[in-house]
Order: C-alpha cells, then sequence, then structure tokens
C-alpha cells in the first residue's frame, strides 16, 4: 500500500517547518505521496513542489480552507489543486482579510484575564502575518508559561466559551467547495471528529457537502482517536464517499501523529487518489 499524507502545515500558516523541510520529513518517514494543505494559504506549494521533485517524491497541491457552517468552524480540504487558479486565489485573500482584526480582539480578551502583550507575542510566531490564527497564541502563552502545551492553552483559554476565543466569519461551504472544483481539486471534509455535532448535524453537513460535488471525508487522521477510525470508515461507505488519510501534521513538538506514520485506511473503502495517475 502505498503511504499517503494528504493532510499537512508549514510555517507558510501554523506549522513550524517549512515547505522544503516537510518534503524532507516525508521522504525520511517513507511516504510516497503527500500534500502540502496550509490554512487558506497557497504560496508554500512551489517550494514544496521543488523540494519533492528533487527527492523523487510525489506531491500534490493543496489547501484546507476554513468555513463557517450552522455557526461553527468547519475546514474543507482540497487536493489536487492548480493553485494558480483566480478563483482559488481571490476567494483565499478574502477568507484571510480580517485575520489581524481577530487578533487583537483575542488579545484584548486574554489582556482582561491578566495575560498582556498577547497580540505582539503571537505574531513573533506567524511567519505570514496574514495568517495570524489561534495557534500562534497558544505558542505565546505556552512560552510565557500560561500553559505547558499547545492542546493546553487552547482547552483553557481559545475555544469557545473560554476567555480569547472570538469567531470569525469564515467562506461558506459553497463557496470553498466551489472554488477547489474549479481549480481542479477535489473537495475532502477533514477530521470530522473535531467537530461538536451530533449524527444528525453530521449527515446535514455531509448531504449538503456531497450535493455541491464535494467528494470526500478524512478517516484517518492524526486528529482522530483510534476508535474513530472504523466509525468514519463507515460513515463513509454510507454516504458513498472517497476516504482520505492524512497527518494534519504542524510540527514535531505540537502534532499527534508524524508525516506518514498512521494506519492505512480500512479494506473496502475508495482513496481519494485511487484515480490519480501516480
Amino acid at each position: 500500500m502505498l503511504n499517503v499524507d494528504l493532510h499537512c502545515h508549514s510555517t507558510v500558516s501554523d506549522g513550524t517547518l517549512s515547505p522544503a523541510a516537510l518534503a524532507a520529513r516525508a521522504h525520511a518517514n517513507g511516504v510516497d505521496l503527500w500534500a502540502l494543505t496550509d490554512h487558506d494559504e497557497l504560496d508554500g506549494i512551489a517550494e514544496a513542489r521543488e523540494a519533492s521533485s528533487d527527492l523523487g517524491l510525489r506531491f500534490v497541491a493543496g489547501v484546507e480552507i476554513s468555513i463557517t457552517w450552522a455557526g461553527k468552524t468547519v475546514h474543507i480540504v482540497g487536493v489536487g489543486i492548480d493553485e494558480n487558479h483566480p478563483d482559488l486565489r481571490e476567494g483565499l485573500a478574502s477568507v484571510r482579510g480580517g485575520r489581524e482584526a481577530r487578533g487583537r480582539d483575542i488579545a484584548a480578551q486574554l489582556a482582561a484575564v491578566g495575560i498582556p502583550g498577547a497580540f505582539d507575542g503571537a505574531m513573533k510566531f506567524a511567519e505570514n502575518p496574514e495568517l495570524l490564527g489561534r495557534t500562534h497564541f497558544a505558542r505565546f502563552l505556552v512560552e510565557a508559561g500560561v500553559r505547558k502545551t499547545v492542546s493546553e492553552v487552547f482547552q483553557s483559554y481559545l475555544i469557545e466559551g473560554k476567555p480569547g476565543f472570538v469567531p470569525h466569519r469564515w467562506a461558506t461551504l459553497e463557496q470553498s467547495v466551489r472554488w477547489i472544483r474549479s481549480a481542479g481539486g477535489r473537495a475532502v471534509i477533514a477530521h470530522p471528529g473535531r467537530y461538536s455535532f451530533d449524527d444528525m448535524q453530521l449527515g446535514a453537513l455531509i448531504d449538503q457537502f456531497s450535493s455541491l460535488g464535494g467528494e470526500g471525508i478524512e478517516v484517518i487522521t492524526g486528529s482522530h482517536s483510534p476508535h474513530q477510525y472504523d466509525e468514519y470508515a463507515s460513515l463513509a461507505l454510507k454516504k458513498g464517499l472517497l476516504a482520505s488519510r492524512g497527518s494534519d501534521f504542524h510540527g514535531p513538538a505540537e502534532s499527534r501523529a508524524d508525516l506518514g506514520d498512521l494506519p492505512h485506511l480500512p479494506a473496502g473503502l475508495t482513496p481519494v487518489w485511487h484515480d490519480w495517475a501516480l
């Protein structure tokens, strides 16, 4: 079986390694095919592709688009895209707008609970200021000694209902799928187990996603616990979705799974990459 990893992040969004360093790590870990899927950003793809080519590693361009659905943030991964397609690039530019204002609101909420300097502190970790996000604030709070890990920071400060959580109006589901499809890519629902949807809500999301031309769902991902693999494999079969596999790797010290370090897809599923010329 191919060792495929179609979900990871570089310093262009909120990862800690450059696109070239990710390619090198994927190659060293025995990955056969990978995609760089930075949040709402495409500017790392050229570097990732060139580094992969130098290593003889198969690569496809990708992106992870933030959307708002039913009042919650959901992520849609696009793989096999043309990163230069104007509709996709213009759409992502519109999604990135407003991140600075949101960041200042997060910093103000943190200051109100006794944590000053969070905006400037987070910006130190954001190589791309346009992509300032919660992970950058989490890294600052770890550095400041507020909590020991990024995960602990999120649970204490940056999720809904906690000080430091500021919602942002992202793209719509329809827009994300349209941008991905117009760029020749395949749309995939990222890490469905992370969303606090009940079965009815998740079913509604998938039905709308499919009606818009969405095709896949992540089954094996670093954001899922092992008991969830079979759950989402069954859901993929029930809903007629292609299955994807991706570590959601952000960095060696922060990720539950390393690049390529996941079980293979369960038998009986059709992989997202089943018809790609590899």
